[in-house]
């Protein structure tokens, strides 16, 4: 069993000094477990940033980018991805701001405020890598059909639209899966700090 629960479990019958001094310590802890989480997050986004990046030495991004001139989305593209790392850089300065900002709280309502500013933060950034990539292969298949659509029939319109549409939801998929195995646990963790605070701010009220 987890020592926090441990603590809280045995906390209701105890003397009120011991009790009070147990409360402490159940506050310490969680506020140590959800600075350790918030920190991992921070880590698993810098590690996420640096592979997803580095995975552009082993694709032909020439090819790519020959692709999307044909296409007339040179620009789209290049103004995009600027926009895209200004608010993925503005994400990773948010998930350091939350550790820093949890491990130095002081206060109860304070540590919950901060973890639920944490798991919308995560969230949001979640939401966005996927809303994104949800964009870009919008962009494409409308730029695609609008290049070949003298030469496409109201079928073949329609069977692309389809396959887009297939292909975006299984990556789509794929991708929230691995943001679940990513961050999933650790915000399911945070989660648990929050409820057990939560208990004891009432049994403090």
């Amino acid at each position: 069993m987890d020592l926090l629960d441990n603590y809280k479990k045995a906390w209701d019958n105890q003397p009120e000094e011991t009790s009070k001094f147990s409360a402490v310590e159940i506050y310490k802890m969680a506020k140590s477990r959800s600075s350790s989480i918030v920190k991992w997050i921070f880590i698993i986004g810098i590690i996420e940033f640096v592979v997803l990046n580095s995975m552009y030495f082993f694709v032909d991004m020439e090819t790519a980018y020959a692709e999307y001139d044909k296409l007339g989305l040179m620009s789209f593209v290049t103004y995009s991805q600027i926009l895209a790392y200004i608010i993925l850089f503005y994400f990773l300065a948010m998930f350091y701001i939350n550790y820093k900002n949890i491990s130095t709280v002081d206060s109860t309502k304070k540590l919950m405020k901060k973890i639920l500013r944490t798991r919308k933060t995560v969230r949001n950034y979640v939401l966005f890598n996927l809303g994104y990539m949800a964009l870009m292969m919008f962009i494409v298949m409308v730029a695609e059909i609008n290049l070949n659509f003298e030469d496409l029939n109201t079928k073949q319109i329609l069977l692309i639209i389809l396959l887009t549409v297939v292909v975006t939801l299984v990556f789509l998929g794929i991708l929230f899966l691995f943001y679940q195995l990513l961050y999933g646990i650790l915000l399911r963790k945070l989660n648990k700090n929050h409820k057990e605070l939560a208990k004891l701010e009432d049994l403090n009220s």
